[in-house]
């Protein structure tokens, strides 16, 4: 019966421990379950991590792309707030007699008149050649200060040339044309010639042709 007892004790004990290992087993089966429950759930947070990422970055890219649009737009609005230069396609250009009876110089008022559909600045000196029978003849600026004028859609401003008037009863220098470029501008414009139909000649002693800046029209040299 000792011995019984002993086996049966023995017995309890290892059915203890199995029991224990179990429990065991079980707790690191239960802690483990987690992270095991875990890893997919961190293997798809991975991949939703790159899909996040992607996600983000079409995120990132939509409110990129919304901020490049309004600094597009903020862009654009600034260059829509910025007076342009007048440009010679966009300008009607004329000239006019504008001699005075009794002036000593003979007087053309050339008008520049905005035609381009929009407000545009126009200031300094535009290029002024006259055509004659003898070659092309640059005028001179006469160095005044030019104000900075911002032409309105269909607003006019104009600038005077100034020439010596042929009064030696000599035939002269024949003027054939009149050739404006608009400042800061390539492209010219060939008008008729308004004025007195020659030139004295002279030894380069004259008065030269004097071109005023814009706003001068009457002013003279």
């Amino acid at each position: 019966m000792r011995v019984n007892k002993i086996t049966i004790a023995a017995l309890a004990v290892v059915a203890g421990l199995s029991l224990t290992a179990c429990q065991n087993d079980d707790d690191a089966t239960g802690r483990s379950d987690p992270p095991a429950a875990s890893t997919p759930s961190s293997s798809n947070g991975g991949s939703g991590s790159g899909g996040s990422d992607r996600g983000g970055g079409k995120d990132s890219g939509a409110k990129d792309s919304g901020a490049g649009e309004g600094t597009s737009a903020g862009t654009g609005s600034d260059e829509g707030g910025e007076i342009g230069k007048c440009r010679t396609d966009e300008l009607e250009v004329t000239a006019t007699d504008a001699t005075v009876g009794g002036d000593t110089d003979g007087t053309v008022a050339v008008e520049f008149t905005n035609g381009g559909g929009r407000d545009c600045a126009i200031s300094g000196y535009a290029g002024v050649d006259l055509k004659t029978d003898s070659g092309t003849l640059s005028a001179e600026r006469t160095g005044e200060q030019s104000p900075s004028v911002v032409l309105e859609d269909g607003e006019s401003v104009s600038f005077a040339v100034t020439y010596p008037v042929n009064d030696s009863g000599g035939s002269g220098v024949r003027v054939t044309g009149l050739v404006v470029t608009p400042p800061d501008e390539t492209k010219s414009v060939t008008l008729d010639w308004p004025g007195a139909a020659s030139l004295p000649v002279t030894d380069g002693s004259g008065t030269p042709v004097r071109v005023g800046p814009i706003g001068s029209a009457g002013q003279g040299g």
